[in-house]
């Protein structure tokens, strides 16, 4: 369970967000390995090595209660949000004990408990269905935050601008996150918008507070969205942070990227500025012990994710006079 989720008064511990960001990695590695080599997981995945920071950083300022809806690339915000690990990865191999009970897979994760309210793989749309469950709690008076991640290529759609000037009409309490990969699958931001246009300049046109951050920077990452999640909390509708990132793996797979649809260079000077490096870099002048914490935290996290591959293996395919459970008109049955 990740330790970063805390109150908005509070500063997540940089050891916390550095240990997070190292679990999300661990399990991500272990499951494209298992993936590309088993053969077993029959859902598409799209992996957020090397962007670890954008969910650990934003997640750490969320309260419990706090809901966070996220597009295809889930993983690293499920987790981030404190999401069971054993229910994600028996989802990816489509067990009755996957957090969608088999049926949703990798682009269909949830667990409400944690506040992880749902993914989705139609580009955009949880931009809109966070969006109305902002204003809802806002109508109920309450003082909950939403957060919608996103990419770069979501932000191209008209589902992103008229939920941007929704929110900013009924000043919905939600934050709008935009992880800017650079990359929509294999077309560069340059092919799609203009030299001078910028995400961040869209969703101010909206009359949105928003920030353009440093995304491999957790800490800088962290500070920004506590202040969008405080003006939210306090009233003052939403906020808009837009994260410099990248991707290591290909879009969608297990694959690492061969330089084909990216430039080698390019891959290379983004590998150099990996965000759990640069965290245990900040971190070492207060703790000389951080490699071996590093150490000892990938082995205990490589360990959680084959003992939760395990359980999934043994799990239960969900019974096929069953598969419709929770579709519109049919009847759940009681597990």
């Amino acid at each position: 369970m990740p330790t970063s989720n805390t109150p908005e008064e509070a500063v997540a511990d940089p050891a916390a967000l550095l240990r997070d960001m190292v679990r999300i990695r661990c399990v991500e590695e272990e499951l494209a390995d298992l993936y590309r080599d088993e053969q077993e997981m029959r859902t598409p995945v799209h992996f957020s090595v090397g962007q670890e920071a954008a969910a650990v950083g934003v997640c750490a300022a969320l309260r419990e209660d706090d809901l966070v809806y996220t597009g295809h690339r889930s993983h690293a915000a499920y987790l981030a949000k404190g999401g069971d690990l054993p229910a994600m990865v028996a989802e990816l191999y489509g067990k009755e004990t996957g957090c969608a009970r088999g049926r949703g897979g990798s682009v269909h994760l949830t667990d409400r408990a944690a506040g992880f309210a749902g993914s989705a793989a139609i580009l955009g749309e949880m931009i809109s269905v966070a969006t109305g469950a902002a204003w809802a709690l806002r109508r109920q008076g309450s003082r909950q935050v939403v957060v919608t991640f996103f990419g770069d290529g979501a932000a191209e759609e008209g589902v992103f601008h008229e939920s941007l000037n929704f929110a900013a009409v009924h000043r919905a309490p939600v934050v709008y996150v935009c992880e800017n990969n650079a990359y929509s699958i294999s077309s560069p931001i340059a092919a799609r918008q203009p030299a001078d246009g910028s995400v961040t300049a869209r969703a101010r046109a909206f009359g949105i507070t928003a920030e353009r951050v440093d995304g491999n920077d957790v800490a800088a990452v962290h500070a920004a969205a506590r202040r969008a999640v405080a003006a939210c909390r306090a009233g003052q509708g939403p906020a808009f942070l837009e994260l410099d990132t990248y991707r290591w793996r290909e879009h969608v797979g297990p694959g690492h990227d061969t330089g084909v649809d990216r430039p080698r260079e390019e891959v290379e000077s983004w590998l150099e500025r990996c965000p759990v490096r640069r965290a245990a870099d900040a971190l070492r002048p207060g703790a000389p012990d951080v490699e071996e914490r590093l150490a000892a935290w990938d082995e205990e996290f490589r360990d959680e994710t084959r003992l939760a591959v395990a359980a999934a293996k043994a799990a239960p395919f969900p019974a096929v006079d069953r598969l419709t459970d929770g579709a519109y008109g049919s009847p759940v049955h009681a597990s």
